[in-house]
């Protein structure tokens, strides 16, 4: 088997954010398999083919990746990290069920800046002690499993990075999820929303867990929640900072 796979994270929108590695494995891939608004990022290139696809299609992405993969060099893109919630574990999952060939593919995973890390430097250090990432999304997980895995995050003292936390399918669950923090964080504890980071429409909006608003949300938006010893900056003339203290209390 001579075929390749590179698995590309195009971290959180910014062109300059994408490393050198990741951008050399587009350059080389024959053909570019990814959700739609995502290789619209990649930039074109002569005689490369391209195969856009749907965001709830990731297995299918991942195993027609696969097949094209068993005899030439193609790439797979993912917003962010694609380790993180993103296609890298689609891909590993596709070539365990798959056919032996798949095994014989190289494949090789290309980091990149996850949304949770380029909201965290736009504020400070918000993530500055042991911090947790959890998908709001029950889809392929029950929500009842959500709801323990918060509830256990907030009472270990992490702080917290909120993925896909409302859509038109799931309107509802980001509200319950912060009804749960607020069951076990003081109201004060201060929680970051960020849409579209680091591109050209960002918003980001630092706020109080009491008053955290899920219509400030949608899929583009990644919520950071503090902890009880998260701390906010207030800097005349220049936007606050948000950071956790390295060193928690005994």
């Amino acid at each position: 088997m001579s075929g390749r796979l590179d698995i590309v994270g195009l971290g959180p929108g910014r062109e300059g954010l994408v490393t050198p590695e990741a951008s050399a494995a587009l350059e080389a891939a024959g053909a570019v398999y990814g959700y739609g608004p995502y290789l619209d990022r990649v930039p074109l290139r002569s005689g490369q083919a391209r195969h856009a696809s749907d965001n709830r299609v990731e297995l299918d992405r991942a195993r027609a990746a696969l097949e094209a993969a068993e005899t030439g060099r193609v790439a797979m893109v993912s917003g962010g990290d694609p380790g993180v919630f993103a296609m890298a574990a689609a891909v590993c999952e596709a070539v365990e069920q798959g056919p032996a060939a798949w095994r014989g593919i190289e494949i090789v995973v290309h980091p990149g800046i996850t949304a949770m890390l380029a909201l965290a430097a736009r504020v400070g250090a918000p993530l500055g002690h042991d911090f947790c990432a959890i998908s709001l999304s029950d889809n392929l997980k029950p929500w009842p499993l959500v709801e323990r895995r918060l509830a256990a995050a907030a009472q270990a003292g992490f702080a917290m990075a909120l993925y896909n936390p409302i859509s038109r399918a799931r309107p509802w669950q980001l509200g319950a999820g912060l009804d749960i923090l607020r069951a076990h964080l003081p109201g004060e504890t201060p929680v970051v929303f960020g849409r579209a980071v680091m591109r050209e429409e960002e918003e980001i909006r630092i706020t109080t867990l009491a008053a955290a608003d899920p219509a400030s949300a949608d899929m583009s938006t990644c919520i950071l929640v503090g902890t009880a010893e998260t701390r906010v900056i207030a800097r005349p003339a220049l936007p606050p900072l948000v950071y956790t203290p390295r060193r928690a209390p005994a």
